[in-house]
């Protein structure tokens, strides 16, 4: 065991890096896996109690680490480090979940990510890049959707994170720099307090943190100036393909 690497699972509270844990734990000596997890202060409270439902069910421990240069907190990095997003990725991100796991980690660590069969489609060339160093992406290798994990998690018996139900698609934080003008609509509908304190702090920084770009004019703009109801917001629900099954048999047969 000792000369073998660990395989970190980055767990971020979410249906897909949930089931991606799960399964590298019935492939892997879980003796050999470690399950790390960033808490974010802007995350839905009931992601917690998710967590604490999936270390049951992983029958294995789940580390939480957390940053305290920023309080672990999105819109304190974005006030501080005065910028939310680019092409190239988002601050916080970088500094409250990556910079913290790796800081965490050894050298010869293999790193699993819970990125889906659509991902694979989506965001082929930064996920080639990361098997091409060595990640492991069971739900890619499984052909697992978004819905799959959902439907997977549910037939479990693990409620899914309330983020979900209040109509989002990942549990990612509570107004999202990455979300496009559908999902800041509806997070002014769900979350007004929270769209507001983001448009207070986008404001301040000025417009080169403004995230929207009118498709006419090519101008960019930010949440203040968001029109109510543009956007896409599409919800998936939970529904499970062929391949549930083979995911799910492997699972149990590891038990």
């Amino acid at each position: 065991m000792n000369d073998l690497p660990r395989i970190v699972c980055h767990f971020s509270c979410g249906a897909a890096s949930a089931v991606a844990t799960k399964l590298i734990l019935a492939e892997y000596d879980p003796a050999q896996v470690v399950i790390f997890n960033a808490f974010i202060q802007e995350e839905h409270a009931d992601n917690r109690r998710f967590l604490a439902d999936c270390e049951k069910w992983f029958k294995h421990p789940v580390t939480v680490l957390r940053d305290e240069k920023y309080g672990a907190s999105v819109r304190e990095v974005w006030r501080k480090v005065r910028f939310m997003k680019s092409a190239l990725g988002a601050p916080c991100s970088m500094l409250l979940k990556r910079e913290v796991i790796e800081a965490a980690c050894l050298p010869n660590d293999r790193h699993v990510f819970g990125y889906t069969a659509e991902e694979a489609v989506s965001r082929r060339p930064a996920v080639q890049r990361m098997i091409d160093n060595g990640a492991l992406v069971p739900l890619i290798d499984r052909g697992l959707s978004h819905a799959d994990c959902l439907a997977i998690v549910e037939r479990a018996a693990i409620q899914l994170p309330a983020i979900y139900g209040l109509g989002f698609n990942n549990a990612n934080c509570i107004g999202c720099c990455k979300g496009g003008e559908g999902y800041w609509n509806h997070t002014r509908d769900v979350f007004p307090a929270d769209f507001a304190e983001v448009v207070q702090i986008q404001e301040s920084i000025g417009p080169g943190a403004y995230l929207f770009r009118n498709r006419k004019t090519d101008e960019r703009f930010g949440l203040k100036d968001l029109i109510p109801g543009t956007g896409r917001h599409n919800v998936k629900l939970p529904s499970c393909s062929f391949v549930c099954a083979d995911a799910e048999e492997e699972i149990e047969c590891a038990l």
